[in-house]
């Protein structure tokens, strides 16, 4: 019998490769970044893609525009404004920004683990029940239907759907209410201490695992096993 009844699961960085972040050999946001540019019919070179990677990277570092971050996706219009802060802080022209800003927004493109959906199946047919918790300013729900995962959650937790972010515990309680198990029959996934490990506070057992870079790497059956469930 499993350890646990349900799993919650942290999203960017837990499930699906960030698509702001370190990718082996390429500029923070290279594919993002390059996505974009090709959208509008620019120069998507190495050299451009890391010029404007190296413009968004030193932008991030200003005190404004961390600070505009801060409890950014409790709503689409807190994470957009921290976003213009963001953009106009690197030098980003409108056009530019506004497709990236798309693409950023779109949950179609994520790309999930190799082991995501083994992992989500596993745990399913051991009869746990699945939440997706994640501060987010969009609505996850059509990437995990597009990539044939949707049938693996029980309930998803937007931080833009209830105002409120992680760290606060109340974003964990709500997927254990909407699961109807109690904080000790559950165990929390994800890969931040800081924000997915605070559900520690709200009694939940939480296992973090590094963040992911690379769709390749596979380290869900740490799940599994925490759950006393062979491994996929």
């Amino acid at each position: 019998m499993p350890f646990f009844k349900a799993v919650l699961f942290d999203w960017v960085g837990t499930l699906i490769v960030p698509k702001w972040g370190p990718a082996e050999g390429r500029p923070r946001g290279a594919s993002w970044i390059e996505r974009s540019m090709r959208q509008l019919g620019r120069d998507a070179s190495e050299l451009q893609v890391r010029r404007i990677s190296l413009a968004l990277s030193t932008a991030s570092e200003r005190p404004d525009v961390q600070q505009g971050w801060f409890r950014a996706d409790a709503s689409p219009e807190s994470h957009r404004q921290g976003y213009n802060r963001w953009v106009n802080a690197a030098g980003i022209d409108s056009a530019l920004a506004q497709e990236m800003y798309a693409a950023l927004s779109d949950p179609t493109d994520a790309r999930f683990a190799v082991d995501a959906e083994p992992t989500l199946r596993t745990l399913k047919a051991a009869g746990l029940k699945l939440a997706v918790v994640s501060d987010i300013h969009f609505d996850l729900r059509p990437g995990f239907v597009k990539n044939g995962l949707g049938g693996y959650i029980d309930h998803f937790v937007l931080s833009f759907e209830h105002g409120i972010c992680k760290p606060d515990p109340a974003m964990f309680r709500l997927a254990l209410d909407a699961l109807g198990v109690q904080s000790c029959e559950a165990l929390m996934v994800g890969d931040r201490s800081g924000y997915d490990g605070a559900a520690v506070e709200a009694g939940v057992a939480t296992l973090l695992v590094p963040p992911l870079t690379q769709v390749s790497q596979a380290r869900l059956h740490l799940v599994s096993a925490a759950c006393g469930i062979s491994s996929p």
